[in-house]
């Protein structure tokens, strides 16, 4: 059943998230901005990771990578070294890539339509719609896993409510002209006030527990290979042979994936090396 809102519950819906938002609205840099290369950035970084934790991690990275040119002719090695310390480090990758196909197809410009936007690497649903809402106050809704609890829980919704469903409801309460404000308030309102531990409504995906998990070797891995020009494959199986899921496999994932070369030392010594991949 798609959810059909009254408009008088509509407008109290509207009024009661922007009185929240200007009592406790939050400050962060990708708000003082509408750079559309900007929003791009902030919005991957932001997926899967807390805001405060991107906040130091995006100034950085904006102060070394400002434009999609110079992001774009960046080594893989310092992408990965900025992007450190936010996890998923694919996900840095793939915004590299995602700026050699702006500069390719686009001008160098970040296109500004969700349908071109959703043509780059690692763009989905969601930032499609964000990166145009917040860089340009687009008319559209975006649904992340904040939004998606609120519609739930302020209209009583079946928890099992389609992608669909939420989706087609979000664009009904959205206040035309005022997108981006109204993105932002649902952010905070979600964040601060109604959470997943005050609801009960847990999200789609949930992460395992990182500590000594598949992605957590990667990580490991990627890091002392981004500090070093290269690492014996030895020296890795030494130091992480007990990996249970099986060092190997995860550097075979990680040369499969790009992010890593592996091959023969060049000071005669002899032995499998690894180093981060060269562009």
């Amino acid at each position: 059943m798609t959810p059909d809102f009254k408009s008088q519950n509509i407008e109290i819906f509207r009024e009661k998230i922007f009185d929240f938002y200007r009592l406790n609205k939050r400050s962060f840099p990708w708000r003082d901005t509408t750079d559309r290369y900007a929003v791009m950035v902030s919005e991957i970084m932001l997926q899967q990771t807390q805001a405060e934790r991107v906040v130091e991690k995006f100034t950085a990275w904006m102060e070394r990578l400002p434009d999609t040119g110079a992001l774009a002719s960046a080594t893989l090695r310092e992408v990965l070294l900025l992007w450190s310390g936010l996890g998923y480090n694919s996900r840095g990758q793939r915004l590299q890539n995602c700026a050699k196909v702006i500069m390719d197809g686009f001008g160098g410009v970040v296109p500004s339509s969700p349908d071109k936007l959703k043509t780059l690497p690692g763009i989905g649903e969601y930032t499609c719609r964000s990166i145009p809402i917040f860089a340009d106050n687009a008319d559209t809704a975006a649904v992340d896993t904040n939004i998606r609890r609120i519609i739930i829980h302020e209209f009583a919704l079946p928890e099992n409510t389609s992608k669909q469903q939420i989706q087609y409801a979000a664009e009904q309460l959205l206040p035309k002209g005022k997108s981006r404000e109204w993105h932002n308030a649902l952010m905070d309102y979600g964040s601060l006030h109604l959470t997943s531990r005050r609801t009960g409504i847990r999200s789609l995906t949930k992460q395992s527990k990182f500590q000594g998990s598949k992605r957590w070797y990667r990580g490991r891995l990627l890091k002392e290979l981004v500090a070093s020009q290269h690492i014996y494959l030895e020296e890795l199986e030494e130091k992480y042979g007990s990996c249970p899921w099986g060092l190997q496999e995860i550097i075979n994932d990680l040369i499969r994936e790009g992010l890593v070369d592996e091959g023969k030392s060049s000071n005669g010594l002899g032995g499998k090396v690894l180093r981060i991949k060269e562009q």
